[in-house]
């Protein structure tokens, strides 16, 4: 399959993938995967829940909120809900808000998914209640205490549009140095203006236009040790 060059697709429009070493999506659009080759799954748990303190800023909150760039296969997602899962108590509620240019469909987003037996429960539930053609707001109710909005679109719009106060951000869209729209100084001026006092961030980016655009944004911006030999990460907090 050839490059495709993303300004000719349309938002909302499902981009061309690529399968490799069997389940490994990988975006034409884009020249690059949808998450680490190492293990996605891991990589999720080490940069965006360890890194904007979860399980642990969960607990005695009645209601918190995600705000992530970039839903790509769900993944990040699936492993919050499977965390959130295990660390919540009665009553609490998650609201995870997910801004994605293209929208994979539901088939795409179960074949990358099935990797991973952790997230099957996940994956399943996920799948049943994807709309065929995603559009808008997608709004699913996936449990009592679990929400999840995908806004689909351009993220400078959707974030924009987006009510205030997220507790936490995961920054995920493909690498700045392919997609560096999703990685602007005006879009950072946005995260961190929805976010709550104290809301927090994490990303496995660590190029320096992005350290740079996060600090003038109003983050204190904090370097890691990235996942899987990557020698840093990002992670900060309003």
């Amino acid at each position: 399959m050839t490059d495709v060059n993303p300004d000719q697709i349309g938002a909302g429009a499902p981009q061309p993938l690529e399968w490799r070493d069997g389940d490994m999506p990988y975006s034409t659009a884009f020249g690059d995967h949808f998450y680490c080759q190492t293990d996605g799954r891991l990589e999720c748990g080490h940069v965006f829940l360890a890194g904007n303190g979860l399980p642990e800023r969960w607990s005695g909150r009645q209601r918190f909120r995600i705000g992530e760039l970039g839903f790509g296969t769900g993944l990040n997602f699936t492993e919050t809900w499977r965390q959130w899962k295990l660390h919540r108590q009665a009553s609490q509620h998650l609201h995870f808000t997910s801004f994605e240019l293209h929208p994979m469909r539901g088939e795409e987003i179960g074949r990358a998914l099935s990797h991973w037996p952790e997230i099957d429960a996940e994956r399943e539930a996920l799948m049943a209640a994807w709309p065929q053609a995603p559009d808008g707001i997608v709004e699913l109710g996936l449990d009592a205490q679990t929400t999840l909005s995908v806004v689909c679109g351009h993220a400078l719009d959707g974030v924009a549009a987006a009510e205030d106060d997220f507790d936490a951000w995961y920054l995920d869209g493909f690498a700045p140095s392919r997609n560096s729209d999703m990685w602007s100084e005006q879009l950072m001026r946005l995260v961190c203006e929805k976010s709550a006092a104290g809301g927090t961030f994490a990303t496995y980016a660590a190029a320096g236009f992005v350290r740079r655009n996060l600090i003038a944004a109003g983050f204190a911006v904090e370097r890691r040790k990235g996942f899987a030999g990557k020698r840093e990460m990002l992670c900060g907090v309003k």
